[in-house]
């Protein structure tokens, strides 16, 4: 029998209590004291220690920072390093601290001089907004020598304005920056009882996506995006940074994508400053539209940020959401006014106190009572025996501090005493009661006006730098750069990026998928990888894409070994990979004699031999896929023929069977679409194009496909109409008067220009691209005499000429307004071609559909 040791039991215990509660205080402290802000003046306590020690050394001068983070240290037990990097932090951000010298870069992420060579004070609205010691609580600092204040008294919704981020024990908090005058105006919403809503602004400006943003509660979060423009067809510029990355992490972000090969440029340049400017060189065969794409899908040009916004309230951390935060802000705001005016009422009514006691003390002279009087105890009582009779009307009673601070007037002040500068004293002094006592009684409306004065005074400037947007999804395998070469060996059923000395079949990206099909009938679908086994005889290898319903497969197949002969089309819309889908037959024998893959949804006719047999007249057929309606995959397809096949040959390409297709351009995330988000464009089929017009004279025709981008702010964005004559009404400046013209575009890829004048005052007044418009002169007033409008039919004013054209004086008196006016026209929607009925996949051999015309 082992023995215990007495002692085991009492040391552990200890050891662990001595743990729980070291490690309570610990993570209290560290919560409280250093990592979380306070939601009623969002400072966490090192910068609120900074701000308090400026307020000190504040003298209207810049001071060294080294010598505000000396006095801070006073309050701080912690480093200066500590000190100066949330300094600076709290600078960086341009509302508290005016900053001179060398603070760092927000978009560089270079680091700031040294403490010793940077200077700083408090800002105007620092000042006005923050401090106030007559409302401020304070307590002993670390050391028990100075006192520091618990919170500051700031009137704004600073936590929300500033943004904070912070790791405690067991927690942390992210709350993001918003905007300064969006803040004020939810304030004034919410105090006069209306709904708001707040979205982050960030310096770095850039897109924001906030569709998922959910108050800025856990859980939410937003997107954000580099500003990425198309300078030239060979050059993208980023001028405008995601929120949290540097210019830094984006070019390295961009040359690791480039070096794992999901972009391709040719050379980027960082030319940033005071402004941001990388810019981005391409390849000649690289879509700068496909880059753009690929920038946001595979670097850091796109960030997903998930706010948290954990704040301390009273003692205790609380998950809170914006708006909730905001309502504490104006609520605390409201008090600390109400507070203020307490305080000054006060003050205003003791000064009118003790006005009129001085009053009372010289207009009665009851100085001369106190002449003959030897103790001090009979002075007071003296004077406080003059003063009964008239202090009836005072607004409290008469101390003896009162008594006292009138035995220290001075002669020269009693003797220059003027009732009239009193009475004037008095009477200001019960107008600004009077309006305080007012204040009081109308709290809210003294808030809302309080705000709107320090949106007037500090908002001026202070513009929404951040857009918001909708972002459109990115689907990661439709914009990463084909990087591999892809290879497959059709007898021994191997396909792979490595097999090199067998066929080479595409160029791919390496997350595309991989599409499959066997003689056998089977499908699978699979990533790209250096080597994979799929099986022997195999038919058609592709990339795939997922819900790619333009892309239709035609097949023919035997249902088992001796077993009836049908046909189908499909699509593959989903599947799971590497997962064996059996699209003929389960039946063992089943294959297929006939397979194509059409990627508009192509329908060719065939030649079907059948094999002799003293049964059928005709041993050859013709089969129009067209007249196949298209169907799942799982579909078992129309009967063919019940009689053996000898073979099927082609007979003739088709032709797509599938409708036009229906465009919509999106103006909030500026993509086309085809799933009806935005304004249609109309039905686009084969080479149909869209036509662009910009405000520099250039008309450009772009293909429909649903990766182009359209940045730019255009005057036209329409289907083109190749036989639509286009209008264009322009100031010429050298000759100081608007001219017309009417010319059509060539069928080119190409931009093309038709702003004949070069001048750079010379502006385009109108684009049209319809017929029958008018178009409303109206005259400025020429040497005081007025012009009635004028109303020209443009098509009968000007013939169609060429693009280079200069085109007619459209008037040569000077005008006010030109006021187009466009008919409404229904655009002929091309009908639909009508589907297939859906038929029974189980047609037994006499219901035979094709088969039945051949029988004997």
């Amino acid at each position: 029998m082992i023995e215990e040791n007495p002692h085991d039991s009492e040391s552990l215990k200890k050891v662990s209590g001595l743990y729980k509660d070291w490690f309570l205080d610990y993570a209290s402290y560290v919560i409280l004291d250093r990592a979380i802000p306070s939601v009623y003046d969002g400072f966490k306590p090192v910068q609120r220690r900074i701000m308090h020690s400026m307020r000190e050394l504040e003298d209207g001068r810049y001071n060294k920072v080294a010598n505000i983070v000396g006095n801070t240290m006073k309050y701080h037990p912690h480093g200066d390093a500590s000190i100066t990097d949330a300094m600076v932090q709290i600078g960086q951000k341009e509302l508290l601290i005016d900053t001179q010298g060398n603070w760092g870069n927000i978009y560089t992420g270079d680091s700031a001089a040294a403490a010793r060579y940077i200077e700083a004070r408090l800002t105007p609205f620092a000042l006005e907004v923050v401090f106030n010691p007559k409302t401020t609580e304070w307590a002993k600092s670390y050391d028990g020598r100075n006192n520091e204040p618990i919170d500051l008294p700031v009137k704004f919704p600073l936590l929300l304005a500033q943004g904070v981020e912070g790791i405690g024990v067991g927690l942390s908090t992210k709350i993001l920056p918003h905007n300064f005058n969006e803040l004020i105006n939810a304030s004034i919403s919410y105090l006069k009882g209306k709904k708001f809503e707040l979205y982050p602004d960030f310096i770095t400006a850039g897109f924001l996506d906030v569709s998922e943003y959910n108050d800025g509660q856990r859980g939410g979060k937003v997107r954000a995006r580099a500003r990425i423009t198309q300078t030239d067809k060979h050059t993208l510029v980023i001028s405008e940074l995601p929120y949290s990355k540097t210019t830094s992490d984006l070019i390295d972000s961009i040359l690791k994508a480039n070096e794992k090969g999901k972009i391709k440029i040719k050379k980027i340049e960082d030319n940033t400053s005071d402004s941001v400017e990388i810019l981005i060189h391409l390849h000649n065969d690289v879509s700068p539209d496909k880059t753009i794409d690929a920038l946001y899908a595979f670097t850091d040009c796109q960030v997903t940020i998930s706010p948290n916004a954990c704040v301390i309230v009273g003692d205790k951390p609380m998950f809170l959401n914006v708006s909730e935060i905001l309502r504490m802000n104006t609520d605390h705001t409201v008090s600390l006014l109400k507070k203020e005016l307490e305080i000054e009422l006060h003050e205003l009514q003791e000064n009118w106190h003790f006005s009129s006691l001085e009053r009372i003390f010289i207009e009665n002279r009851i100085y001369h009572d106190i002449e003959e009087v030897k103790t001090w105890e009979e002075v007071l009582k003296t004077i406080d025996k003059g003063l009964k009779p008239h202090t009836k009307h005072l607004l409290r009673a008469v101390t003896e501090e009162d008594i006292l601070r009138l035995t220290e007037i001075r002669i020269k002040r009693i003797s220059r005493f003027d009732l009239n500068k009193f009475k004037e004293n008095i009477a200001a002094l019960e107008g600004k009661i009077e309006q305080v006592k007012h204040n009081l009684d109308h709290l809210i409306t003294y808030a809302v006006s309080y705000y709107q004065n320090i949106q007037k005074k500090y908002g001026k400037d202070r513009q929404r730098r951040t857009e918001l947007r909708i972002f459109d999804t990115i689907d990661a395998t439709k914009v990463a750069v084909a990087n591999e070469k892809f290879y497959a060996n059709f007898e021994e059923g191997f396909i792979g990026t490595s097999l090199k000395k067998d066929q080479y079949l595409f160029d791919c990206s390496d997350i595309d998928d991989i599409i499959t099909f066997r003689k056998d009938g089977s499908m699978k679908v699979v990533k790209v990888e250096p080597k994979t086994f799929i099986g022997k005889d195999l038919l058609h290898v592709a990339i795939w894409k997922k819900n790619d319903k333009r892309t239709v497969y035609n097949t023919i197949y035997r249902e088992g070994k001796e077993g009836p002969y049908y046909m189908k089309r499909f699509s593959v819309t989903a599947v799971t990979r590497n997962t064996d889908y059996h699209l003929a037959s389960d039946k063992k024998g089943s294959e297929f004699l006939y397979f194509s893959a059409n990627p508009n949804g192509e329908a060719e006719k065939v030649t079907i031999l059948l094999k002799p047999n003293p049964r059928i007249r005709k041993n050859k057929m013709d089969v129009d896929f067209s007249e196949l309606g298209i169907k799942g995959r799982d579909t078992k397809g129309n009967l063919v023929t019940k009689y053996a096949v000898k073979k099927v040959d082609l007979k003739e390409e088709g032709v797509s069977t599938l409708a036009p297709r229906k465009i919509w351009f999106d103006d909030t995330v500026r993509r086309l679409n085809a799933d009806g988000r935005g304004s249609l464009l109309g039905n686009f089929k084969g080479d149909d194009r869209i036509l662009t017009v910009n405000t520099n004279g250039e008309a450009k025709l772009v293909s429909f496909d649903l990766g182009n981008r359209f940045d730019d702010d255009y005057l036209i964005l329409e289907k083109w109409k190749p036989r639509q004559p286009i209008t264009c009404i322009y100031y010429d400046a050298d000759k100081e008067m608007y001219f017309i013209k009417r010319f059509l575009l060539e069928n080119t890829p190409n931009v093309q220009t038709f702003m004949p004048s070069e001048h750079p005052k010379s502006f385009i007044e109108n684009v049209i691209a319809a017929n029958n418009a008018t178009a409303e002169i109206v005259f400025a007033k020429d040497k005081g005499k007025e012009r009635e409008p004028e109303t020209v039919n443009i098509d009968e004013f000007i013939a169609v000429k060429g693009i280079k054209a200069i085109g007619n004086q459209f008037t040569k008196f000077k005008v006010k307004a030109i006021n187009i006016t466009i008919p409404e026209t229904e655009e002929e929607e091309e009908p639909e071609p009508e589907e297939e009925p859906e038929t029974n996949g189980n047609i037994d051999d006499e219901g035979g559909m094709i088969g039945d015309l051949f029988e004997s």
